[in-house]
């Protein structure tokens, strides 16, 4: 009797689920009707922001079985040798004539000989086809670029990298009318006109779909006649550029109350092209960025009347602004505040990792202290993570993509994590790095770091509601259609698409399910690799497998359990999205170790930088689960995602050491580390630059370190150093050089290989002063 009620309970489930007309009628259609009740209905501008841009190797990692093979076979990026000649020769003079410690105490700006460089060069026209005059370089380029300029001065990197990022020239390219881009976009790519996009206003911040810039379809006067135009009244601030652009991007929402243009009133955000002498146009005065001098500043307008032809693809994109912004914004986001960052980090690792070898405290490099090292391995390993996501998402780009979850990742991690960096930096160099002056690399930096955490999304909305909000809509291969499904005014279109997502939706979360479990339950020991990878990284391409399964999973029942709610419920979202986040960053790092050919001496920035990634990781896991609203559930997941406990722990100590010893000693792995930043060309320039000296003098101490082990042999022997040990250090240690020199103990050449390593350590570590009211500004 069992057997028969169970194979008659069997035959039943098959047949409701195996027959799609008999699953809709008992199954999907009630779920469906259910689902469209509390399914919020989505406004054009959320839709917009939801739909915009691709989905990339983030949908892999929330499929739960990634494929591997295809993330090794996307191309690694590379400059052409055209690009490779620019980043060489005109963005390394712009380098050379650019000083910041100028910049940000004389100039508050660029040197107007360092501006009229970036015009004549084309560095505004980087995006901008050759036909239209520009140098239509790639996605990768424009990274290298703006990264290498990072490294020299932040007022340098965004004025070059706002008119090639969100700005009236993508938008032109993109949607614009033949007849805008043929008139604008040569002015833009020679510096003829300065750009500058219009979209935050103070009362709506971060939510710019709400901005209350309104614009009015009217009939106005323009050039002698009565045409259809719009009364434009706005108000704007945090506009890069703007005090000083020629051509005013502006964001508004468009309204037709008297239908000059058709029946629809409330048309929607425009985005149009406004010449910033254009009567009635108010650019303001300027705000001051923390120190980072760059032009930007407010600007307003009230009733401006302009014609409709003024709009970014004439009037047939009146209303569409919103969505054409989302799109550029993908992109733009990938590679503008990445590259800033991440060349930061690469100045910080490079000069600080420097200075603590020269620099010396109780006989010892500070390098060389444990806690110092520390410090230096998160530089190291978190600047080596940095720009393995920065190139790869760069590369994204060049490849036709525009994705708008894995810009928002590398837009929030890597400014994170060049934030670390920074204040780490500013930990080893001490006094040395509070203390402004032409000698101080970081101080700046570390003042300025706050603004690429703010700008183009706040780093706290952007973790909080983008990363998962957005990327479980997107990269979910089903919530999408079930959401699109709902929506369909066909009802019965509607449920047989909604009942075929629901169906693959089930057997996804199932597989991922038991994927989970037996990937915890077997250490993952036996998931796929990909062929050929490096044998060393076998392990953390499984265990990331295992996490991606999990988290589909994971995310699958939130959804499931919280519904809507989860979208209040911003730390468990932040912390989903810190997982995908993190997979995503750890996936950049295995194929940066692969597209450089597996550089052995750089594994121990890549075991480093993955193991701090996963287990990260893994402690977001335990965040969502130790806080998962419903106990029973939560008991439930940690069973299926950590079935035999934890697979991490911290990185290893030992690990560690290595990891900072890369940064404090010259080697092929710290240039590779540092690569693509900005150096002074020979001695004579580097003797008077703040990152140059500590080059120079990290070459000293190394040359005399033979010299100086004969010679600290010799102190501890008392053959030198008998004499006045009251004097300062400094006078003793010169005193010790002069016995050791004069009673044979060193040659002369080995006495002038350590005097010079002791000139330019005190030319390192020397802080700079100025007179007690500041009189000089700019030298000393």
């Amino acid at each position: 009797m069992f057997w028969l009620l169970f194979i008659s309970i069997g035959v039943i489930v098959i047949a409701v689920f195996g027959l799609p007309g008999l699953r809709r009628l008992v199954i999907t259609g009630p779920v469906f009707a259910l689902y469209k009740k509390i399914l919020p209905m989505m406004s054009q501008t959320e839709s917009d922001a939801l739909e915009a841009g691709t989905v990339w190797w983030e949908g892999e990692l929330f499929s739960g079985k990634p494929q591997w093979e295809k993330l090794l076979a996307y191309p690694a990026p590379k400059l052409t040798p055209a690009e490779q000649s620019f980043l060489d020769n005109e963005c390394a003079e712009l380098c050379r004539l650019t000083n910041d410690w100028e910049a940000t105490q004389v100039h508050h700006d660029l040197s107007r000989a360092a501006w009229q460089f970036v015009k004549d060069k084309g560095f505004l026209g980087m995006i901008i086809p050759r036909h239209y005059g520009g140098l239509e370089f790639s996605a990768y380029a424009h990274s290298q670029v703006v990264q290498k300029l990072s490294t020299r001065s932040s007022a340098a990197a965004v004025s070059v990298m706002v008119p090639n990022s969100l700005g009236p020239a993508e938008l032109l390219l993109r949607y614009g009318t033949e007849e805008q881009k043929n008139y604008y976009l040569p002015r833009l790519a020679k510096g003829l006109e300065i750009p500058a996009f219009a979209l935050t206003n103070p009362h709506a911040g971060s939510d710019a779909a709400a901005i209350p810039d309104t614009g009015i379809v009217c009939r106005g006067e323009w050039q002698g006649q009565q045409v259809i135009g719009m009364r434009v009244t706005w108000e704007k601030r945090y506009i890069t550029l703007g005090p000083v652009c020629t051509l005013l991007g502006l964001a508004f929402h468009l309204h037709d109350p008297d239908h000059l243009l058709g029946e629809v009133e409330d048309i929607g955000i425009t985005c149009a092209l406004v010449p910033s002498n254009h009567p009635g146009v108010n650019i303001g005065r300027r705000h001051w960025p923390l120190n980072a001098v760059f032009q930007n500043g407010p600007n307003s307008g009230e009733d401006v009347f302009m014609p409709l032809d003024w709009i970014i693809g004439g009037p047939q994109r009146a209303g569409q602004g919103w969505r054409m912004l989302m799109e550029c914004l993908a992109a733009g986001r990938a590679i503008s505040l990445p590259s800033t960052s991440t060349g930061i980090a690469k100045l910080a690792v490079r000069a600080t990792g420097g200075y603590a070898r020269v620099r010396s405290q109780f006989n010892l490099a500070i390098g060389k202290f444990e806690g110092v090292e520390e410090a230096l391995t998160r530089m190291g390993g978190n600047t080596y993570l940095m720009d393995a996501a920065r190139m790869m998402t760069a590369g994204a780009v060049d490849l036709g993509e525009h994705p708008s979850v894995a810009s928002a990742i590398v837009k929030y991690h890597v400014t994170e994590r060049a934030r670390q960096v920074v204040n780490d930096a500013m930990d080893i160099l001490g006094g040395k790095g509070i203390c402004l002056g032409p000698g101080n690399f970081m101080g700046r930096a570390y003042q300025q770091i706050p603004i690429a955490i703010t700008v183009e999304g706040a780093n706290i909305l952007t973790r909080s509601l983008i990363i998962f909000g957005q990327g479980a809509i997107r990269c979910h291969p089903y919530v999408l259609r079930e959401m699109q499904a709902a929506q369909n005014e066909d009802a019965r279109a509607g449920l047989r698409a909604f009942d075929a997502a629901l169906v693959g939706h089930l057997g996804f979360a199932i597989g991922n399910a038991l994927r989970a479990v037996w990937l915890g339950l077997t250490g993952s020991h036996f998931a796929s690799v990909p062929k050929n990878m490096a044998p060393e990284t076998k392990r953390y391409y499984q265990q990331l497998t295992r996490f991606s399964a999990a988290f589909a999973f994971l995310s699958d029942v939130a959804m499931l359990v919280l519904g809507g709610g989860l979208k209040r419920r911003e730390k468990l979202s932040a912390r989903l999205g810190d997982i995908l986040s993190l997979m995503y960053l750890a996936s950049a790092t295995l194929k940066r170790y692969e597209d450089e050919g597996r550089q052995a001496a750089d594994a121990q920035l890549v075991h480093w930088a993955i193991w701090d990634a996963m287990f990260k990781a893994q402690n977001a896991f335990e965040g969502v689960l130790a806080n998962f609203p419903n106990k029973a559930v939560a008991w439930f997941l940690a069973r299926i995602i950590f079935p035999l406990g934890r697979p991490y722990v911290v990185p290893a100590d030992a690990l560690g050491h290595d990891v900072a010893k890369c940064l404090i000693e010259p080697s092929v792995t710290r240039d590779r580390l540092t690569a693509g930043m900005y150096l002074p060309q020979n001695e004579a320039e580097a003797i008077n630059d703040a990152v140059g000296v500590i080059e120079l003098a990290l070459e000293a101490t190394r040359a005399a370190e033979p010299a100086e082990a004969k010679l600290r042999a010799a102190e501890k022997a008392g053959k030198v150093g008998a004499g006045d040990t009251a004097n300062n250090a400094a006078n003793n240690e010169r005193e010790c050089l002069h016995q050791a020199q004069q009673t044979g103990i060193l040659t002369l050449e080995e006495a002038a290989l350590i005097a010079h390593r002791y000139d330019l350590r005190d030319k390192v570590i020397r802080v700079d002063d100025f007179p007690s009211d500041f009189s000089v500004a700019a030298h000393d």
